[in-house]
C-alpha cells in the first residue's frame, strides 16, 4: 500500500512538471491565457520562481490590456518573494508609475521601499544603500501618512538610522585605535566622536561615544609633552597638565551622567591615574 502511495505521488509530480513545461513552451493562439492562468495558480501555491518564468514570457503581450495591472503586480511580487530585491524595487516603482490610481498603489509603494531596506548591508560596510533606503521609506511615509504600513515603516527607518550610528561610531573608534606611536595623536578620533555626538544627539550609542571620547582624551593627556609653545601667541603652555585637568572634568561628568555604566570601572581607573598625575604638579608648585 505504501509503495503504491509513493508511486502515485511521483506520477502526480511528473505529470505536473510535464504540464508546466508544456505550457512554458507553448505558443500561438490561447498560449498567453494559459500561461497567465498557470502562473497565477503557481503564485498562489507559493511556487514563485516557476510563476516568474511564465509571467516574464507574457508581460509584453499584456501591455495596454485590462489584465496588465494584475499581471505587473504579481510579476513584481514574485521577485519580492524570491528575495530578488534589486528587481522588485524597480518593478514596484514601475507599477506605481504606470497605475497611480490602483488599489494596490499603497502596498506596491511600501514594498518598493521595503525592497530597498532589504538591500541595506551590515553596518561595517559602505552605507550608500542604507541612506537610499531611508530616503525611499521616508518618501513613502510622507506620501501615505495614514498608511496601515506606517508603524512598520517607522520601525524600518529606525533600524536603518541605527546602522548609520553604528557605522559613524565605528569609524571614530578606528581613528582612536590606529593613532600612531607612543605620543599618539588622538585629535582626529576626538573630532570624530564630537561629530558623532553632534550628528546623533539622541542616539542610544551616546554613552559609548562619550566613553570612547573620554578614553581618547585620557590617552592623549597621559602621552602629552609637558610644555609646548603656543601657536597663537608663542607663550609656553603646560600642555600635559591642562589635558589631565580636562580629562578629570570629563570623567567626573561621565560618572555623574552614567553612574551605572558598563564602562564605569574603566572610568574609575582613569580617574585614579589622572589624580596621581595631577598630584605631581601640586608637589612641584
Amino acid at each position: 500500500m505504501r509503495k503504491f502511495f509513493y508511486i502515485t505521488i511521483v506520477l502526480v509530480l511528473f505529470s505536473s512538471c510535464n504540464e508546466y513545461q508544456k505550457v512554458l513552451k507553448a505558443s500561438g493562439e490561447g498560449a498567453t491565457r494559459k500561461k497567465f492562468e498557470m502562473a497565477e495558480a503557481l503564485y498562489n501555491e507559493g511556487k514563485y520562481a516557476k510563476a516568474n518564468r511564465l509571467f516574464a514570457q507574457i508581460v509584453p503581450e499584456f501591455r495596454g490590456k485590462p489584465q496588465a495591472q494584475k499581471l505587473m503586480y504579481l510579476y513584481a511580487m514574485t521577485f519580492y518573494k524570491m528575495g530578488d530585491f534589486y528587481i522588485s524595487s524597480y518593478r514596484f516603482e514601475q507599477f506605481t508609475t504606470a497605475y497611480p490610481k490602483s488599489e494596490k498603489l499603497e502596498e506596491a509603494s511600501f514594498l518598493s521601499a521595503r525592497s530597498y531596506y532589504e538591500l541595506s548591508p551590515a553596518y561595517t560596510k559602505d552605507q550608500k544603500e542604507t541612506m537610499e533606503a531611508i530616503e525611499k521609506i521616508q518618501g513613502f511615509i510622507n506620501r501615505f501618512p495614514s498608511s496601515e504600513y506606517l508603524t512598520e515603516a517607522n520601525k524600518l527607518v529606525k533600524e536603518l538610522e541605527f546602522k548609520l550610528e553604528q557605522k559613524a561610531l565605528g569609524i571614530a573608534k578606528q581613528y582612536s585605535e590606529i593613532a600612531p606611536g607612543y605620543t599618539r595623536d588622538f585629535k582626529a578620533a576626538i573630532k570624530s566622536f564630537d561629530n558623532f555626538l553632534f550628528e546623533f544627539p539622541g542616539s542610544s550609542l551616546r554613552e559609548d561615544a562619550l566613553f570612547y571620547k573620554l578614553d581618547a582624551v585620557y590617552k592623549q593627556a597621559v602621552n602629552s609633552y609637558e610644555i609646548i609653545r603656543s601657536e597663537t601667541d608663542g607663550e609656553l603652555v603646560e600642555l600635559r597638565k591642562e589635558r589631565l585637568h580636562t580629562t578629570m572634568e570629563m570623567a567626573n561628568s561621565f560618572k555623574k551622567s552614567f553612574g551605572e555604566s558598563k564602562h564605569i570601572d574603566k572610568v574609575n581607573e582613569m580617574t585614579e591615574v589622572v589624580e596621581e598625575e595631577l598630584k605631581k604638579y601640586s608637589v612641584k608648585s
